[in-house]
């Protein structure tokens, strides 16, 4: 597989792993729910790198689908590089607008995009997919590495998307650009086929049943004028009398037993040309495989889309249209599904969500992770009116609302040893033990699981974890595992226990001692960070 090359490859490309978990903070007034919950529909306000790292302990391996709607970087819409990685060259791009006549500009954008691919990947199930917008610009570059993290062999499809239903008029170019791209590669392409982890888009057509007559048994496939069947020419005569000597596509015999079981419409009130019925529903049922040219028509365009926002009495330039972000969930997740964008902008993706889920009563989850400062005046604002109905708006889904609930937080102060050492910026019991569960062991951390009083944390396949802990100096200078403690932790139950303390007054190399207290299967870790040395 060819490797693609760029200036600040060999630093940034496992600076993901570098990143620190960051304490997510939940703010009760810009969220709209009664219970403030990682397990709600999530609004994150900080850097998405840092966001994405915050997100692993809590859902790490169970995000069904993926959208995200990057820079560009074609020099008209400039943004900044904000990694603060050690390096002089990255030090000296940090901050800075990129912009077109910045030479190192691809780089830049490579540099931003691949420790964010990899927490992508990291956060995707395993028949999980994402779906990237770009033009083309950084298409060939994107594909590159992409083939390179994701694997060339779970490259499922690069969409063509039509994003203007006009056609533009530049006489300073001999071809206009209409259309742009959606990279799309799966987590791992065999097990989203095994596991059937993608979906057939809706069927539609121009009518269904017009006259609503009884279902007959040859209700099938659909097939009318057009379609790329052979066509026979002769003279049809419509229910209103009018001749009409085109050809028609098929046989004069099948045109004439179709008529008479009732299964032909003339529409335009008896004179327009023959068509078969269908009926819708089947169709949906079916389904049909998306094909990767997507027109306007069906998926929607830049100028949908505008006006899409402007009913919600929202500025935001450039947005997507919700028919096609619905398009790829549809797709690509089930009604249960979490759908992950992390660059959120105007909330497209959760519109779009809760917009199906209304449709078809699904229960799907967005995350969203939106840097900007209007991450709540845009991007959760848009949730807000979406939920709950804009009354002036004429469509009547959106004049009611979509209902629905979300969680905003904001992005809070890694957890390093530096802070603990200074004594404040203490995290919470609940993010420390998040913190520590997935770090050592890998595994999904579920919240209800945990029993502050008895120390205990989760359980992964190995172990029982505990974390003795409060944000309180004191109590961290005080707080060790003694042989009581270790007693009151409960019985060998065939998993070690694994004890996160300040410190440990206890010999656990002194097998006599253990066995006659009957404590088996005990490890001890000291806390991420040296708190039993605060100062005085």
């Amino acid at each position: 597989m060819a490797s693609l090359n760029f200036k600040g490859k060999s630093i940034i490309q496992n600076y993901h792993l570098a990143v620190k978990y960051h304490e997510l903070i939940p703010d009760k007034e810009k969220s709209l729910t009664d219970k403030v919950s990682l397990n709600d529909n999530l609004i994150i306000h900080g850097d998405n790198l840092k966001a994405l790292k915050a997100l692993l302990p809590t859902y790490a391996g169970k995000i069904k689908c993926i959208y995200i709607d990057p820079p560009y970087n074609t020099g008209n819409q400039t943004w900044v590089y904000n990694d603060n990685v050690n390096s002089p060259m990255m030090q000296e791009w940090l901050g800075k607008t990129v912009d077109r006549d910045d030479l190192t500009h691809h780089d830049k954008w490579l540099c931003m995009m691949m420790p964010r691919l990899k927490l992508l990947r990291e956060l995707l199930s395993d028949d999980g997919v994402i779906a990237i917008s770009i033009d083309d610009t950084e298409l060939a570059k994107l594909n590159c590495i992409m083939d390179e993290i994701f694997g060339e062999e779970n490259k499922e499809e690069i969409i063509c998307w039509r994003r203007r239903h006009n056609q533009p008029n530049d006489k300073s170019k001999a071809i206009s650009k209409v259309a742009e791209f959606i990279v799309v590669y799966a987590k791992n392409l065999e097990i989203l086929k095994i596991k059937k982890g993608f979906h057939g888009l809706p069927l539609t057509g121009d009518f269904s049943n017009p006259d609503n007559d009884q279902k007959g048994d040859w209700a099938s496939k659909p097939w009318k004028a057009g379609s790329n069947q052979t066509g026979c020419r002769y003279v049809i005569t419509t229910p209103s009398g009018k001749q009409l000597d085109e050809e028609w596509l098929g046989e004069e015999q099948t045109y004439l037993t179709y008529l008479e079981e009732g299964r032909m419409y003339f529409p335009r009130k008896g004179d327009g040309f023959p068509r078969k019925k269908y009926y819708k529903f089947e169709r949906e049922e079916e389904g049909q495989c998306a094909n990767n040219f997507w027109g306007h028509e069906e998926f929607g365009s830049n100028q949908e889309a505008s006006e899409e926002i402007k009913k919600l009495d929202i500025e935001f330039d450039n947005p997507k249209p919700v028919r096609l972000i619905k398009a790829i969930i549809q797709i690509f997740s089930h009604e249960d599904s979490f759908i992950l964008d992390s660059f959120a902008g105007s909330g497209t993706t959760s519109h779009a969500i809760l917009d199906l889920n209304k449709e078809d009563g699904g229960n799907r989850k967005f995350i969203l992770v939106e840097c900007e400062d209007y991450a709540d005046s845009i991007t959760a604002e848009r949730v807000r009116r979406v939920i709950k109905g804009v009354p002036e708006a004429k469509d009547e889904k959106l004049k009611n609302g979509l209902s629905g609930t979300f969680s905003y937080f904001e992005l809070g102060d890694a957890i390093e040893v530096e802070s603990i050492l200074e004594g404040d910026k203490l995290p919470s019991y609940m993010n420390l033990a998040r913190y520590i569960f997935y770090t050592a062991t890998g595994d999904e951390f579920i919240p209800e699981k945990v029993d502050e009083d008895k120390h205990f944390i989760g359980e992964s396949k190995e172990y029982e974890v505990y974390l003795f802990y409060k944000p309180d100096i004191a109590y961290l200078k005080a707080t060790a595992l003694t042989l009581d403690s270790a007693k009151e932790l409960g019985d060998y139950n065939g998993k070690k226990k694994l004890v996160f303390a300040p410190t440990k007054y206890l010999d656990l190399a002194d097998g006599e001692l253990l066995a006659k207290h009957g404590i088996k299967g005990l490890e001890y870790c000291q806390l991420p960070f040296e708190i039993y040395r605060l100062k005085e």
